[in-house]
């Protein structure tokens, strides 16, 4: 493959990754998540950031799903998440992906 081709094929890669990221980060603000929500900083609840380093290298897409479904306690101290059953399952499959990603 010439340099040309590759530099470009690399180019288009992170401008999808990027795109992707940017999109999952705007379902997150449309769904309200970023109330109780940050990237990088605990609010009410605990940064997307924290959530992922606990959950690293297990298979917690679906149980988590679920937990933004049905809301929980427990897992990052005594505030409870609320329930989120407004959300398309479709979006909450995105989102959790997304934050586990981070």
């Amino acid at each position: 493959m010439n340099k040309q081709l590759l530099s470009a094929c690399l180019l288009a890669g992170g401008l999808l990754l990027a795109g992707s990221a940017n999109a999952s980060l705007d379902l997150a603000k449309k769904n309200n998540c970023l109330a109780c929500h940050s990237v990088d900083k605990k609010v009410v609840g605990p940064a997307f950031k924290d959530i992922a380093s606990k959950y690293k290298g297990q298979n917690v897409q679906a149980k988590l799903e679920e937990k933004v479904k049905k809301g929980g306690a427990g897992s990052f101290g005594p505030v409870p998440m609320s329930p989120n059953p407004q959300v398309p399952d479709a979006e909450v499959k995105q989102l959790v992906k997304w934050v586990l990603a981070q």
